[in-house]
C-alpha cells in the first residue's frame, strides 16, 4: 500500500476545513514504529491547532494531518528484537506536527511514546487515554506531587484531562475537590472527587475550605477561573495552569498572592503510560468516551469539541 485514507487540512480555519483525502502512506524513520490506526483521539490541542493557534506554528508543509492520540496494531517494528512486535496492539501518542498525526489509517510513532494497549479496553476507548492521562498524571503525579493529606482542587473535572486528573488525585490518596456543571457532580464523585462543586450555581472561592494544590484546566479566560483560584490556596500552595497561553501573567499574579505556580506541556512518555496502562487494567482508572465519530467525519467532532459540553473524551473510529 502507497497511499492512506486521511483526514487533512490545507490552511487553518473552521471545522470544515478538515477533508477526507488519500495521501502517501506514513513511512518509518530510525527507532519509530508504524501503527495501524484503529481509532483517534480528538483534543482541545487539535482545536486550537486547525484554528491557527495551538501548534499551528510549527506546521512546515501543507497539507496537514491533526491528532496525537492513537491506539492500533503494529505493522512495522524498528528491529526485530524489540520487545513489541509486529502484530501487538499499541497505543500512544505521535509529535504532531513534527510527525503526521494520527487522524489517518497509518502512524509513524517514536519507540519511547508507545505502550502496549490495556487489555481491558477497547480501541476506541484506548485512544481516547494517552494525551489526557499524560496530561493528567504530569500536572498532578510529577509536578503536584499528590498524596495523602492533600487538599488539590481540579478544575474542569469532567472534561478529558480532568477525570483523570481526579482520578490520580484519589488514587494517590489525596482530598479531591472537582468543579463541573450540575450534570457532572454525581459522575464526578464517583470517579473519587470528595466535595463537588457547581460552577454554574456557585463562586467556588465562596464555598471552599483552603487547599494546598490546584489543578487548573479551564485558565484565567473564562469568568477569571484562575485568579479567583489563588483566593482558595493556603499560603506557599500551589497552582498548575495547563491551559497553554490561557494566563500570561500567571507568575507574576501567584506571586504576588504568596503561592507558586507552574505551567505544563505533555510529553509522548511511553514509559509513564504503561504505568497508566496497569492502573486501568486494575481497576483503579476509568477512561470515559462520551462519542465517537467515524474518521470522514472528523469536523463534526472538531465542532462537538468546541462546543464545551463533552463529558471525558471523543474518539475517532479510523478502522474496525
Amino acid at each position: 500500500m502507497s497511499m492512506m485514507r486521511a483526514v487533512v487540512m490545507d490552511a487553518p480555519g473552521a471545522p470544515d476545513v478538515l477533508r477526507l483525502a488519500e495521501v502517501p502512506r506514513t513511512t518509518r524513520a530510525g527507532a519509530e514504529f508504524v501503527v495501524k490506526v484503529c481509532a483517534a483521539g480528538v483534543n482541545p490541542i487539535d482545536a486550537k491547532t486547525r484554528a491557527g493557534r495551538g501548534s499551528s506554528r510549527a506546521i512546515t508543509s501543507w497539507p496537514s494531518i491533526l491528532g496525537n492520540d492513537f491506539s492500533g496494531i503494529v505493522v512495522e517494528s524498528p528491529y526485530d528484537a524489540h520487545p513489541i512486535k509486529v502484530g501487538d496492539e499499541v497505543y500512544g501518542m505521535t509529535p504532531v506536527p513534527r510527525l503526521p498525526g494520527s487522524y489517518a489509517e497509518f502512524v509513524a510513532a517514536p519507540a519511547m511514546s508507545i505502550a502496549r494497549k490495556p487489555k481491558v479496553l477497547s480501541h476506541v476507548e484506548a485512544a481516547a487515554v494517552p494525551l489526557a492521562a499524560l496530561t493528567a498524571w504530569g500536572a498532578v503525579v510529577d509536578v503536584a506531587r499528590a498524596r495523602e493529606g492533600q487538599r488539590v482542587l481540579v478544575h474542569g473535572g469532567a472534561g478529558g484531562v480532568g477525570h483523570f486528573a481526579i482520578q490520580f488525585a484519589s488514587f494517590f490518596g489525596a482530598h479531591v475537590v472537582a468543579t463541573g456543571s450540575t450534570r457532572n457532580l454525581e459522575w464526578m464523585r464517583e470517579l473519587g472527587a470528595n466535595e463537588v462543586i457547581d460552577h454554574t450555581r456557585s463562586r467556588f472561592e465562596h464555598d471552599l475550605d483552603p487547599v494546598d494544590t490546584v489543578i487548573d484546566l479551564i485558565g484565567n479566560t473564562v469568568d477569571d477561573v484562575g485568579t479567583r483560584s489563588l483566593q482558595v490556596l493556603r499560603p506557599g500552595g500551589l497552582i498548575v495552569n495547563l491551559p497553554s497561553g490561557s494566563w500570561p501573567t500567571l507568575a507574576a499574579d501567584a506571586a504576588s498572592a504568596g503561592v507558586r505556580s507552574s505551567g505544563f506541556s505533555v510529553s509522548p512518555d511511553g514509559t509513564a503510560l504503561a504505568v497508566i496502562s496497569r492502573l486501568i487494567d486494575s481497576g483503579d482508572v476509568r477512561v470515559f468516551v462520551d462519542q465517537v465519530f467515524d474518521l470522514a467525519d472528523a469536523a463534526a467532532a472538531h465542532e462537538a469539541l468546541e462546543s464545551g459540553h463533552t463529558r471525558g473524551k471523543i474518539v475517532l473510529r479510523v478502522a474496525d
